[in-house]
């Protein structure tokens, strides 16, 4: 069974950052593609990034798109999420997730329609006041 666990949630000003951390507990941790999701109140989990088990492919959400940057270190079976320039849209409780996968990286797109087959965290909450 695979454990992740996130830190580096917070409260932050609009225009501000954050990076969050992913600590997982696989030994094969370089053969899991990782992602981020995020859940906002009343609204459903969507996906926000994603990155390949050898970290040389990503792929983006479009509303994240040059002010996120997904990076891992598979040395210490970490996942991280630097996010600059922060909206209060951007609130939500953030979720990291990870599994093998077969075909292309974006078939991560819909892991939240079948949350049972992957492996989550337990999410860390991030507000962005305005």
């Amino acid at each position: 069974q695979v454990q992740l666990v996130e830190s580096g949630g917070g409260l932050v000003q609009a225009g501000g950052s954050l990076r969050l951390s992913c600590a997982a507990s696989e030994r094969t941790f370089s053969s899991y593609c990782m992602g981020w999701f995020r859940q906002a109140p009343g609204k459903e989990r969507e996906f926000v990034v994603a990155i390949s088990g050898s970290g040389g492919t990503t792929l983006y959400a479009d509303s994240v798109k040059g002010r996120f940057t997904i990076s891992r270190d598979n040395t210490k079976n970490t996942v991280y999420l630097q996010m600059n320039s922060l909206k209060p849209e951007d609130t939500a409780v953030y979720y990291c997730a990870g599994d093998r996968i077969r075909g292309p990286l974006s078939v991560i797109r819909s892991w939240p329609l079948s949350p049972e087959s992957h492996y989550w965290g337990q999410g860390t909450q991030v507000t962005v006041s305005s």
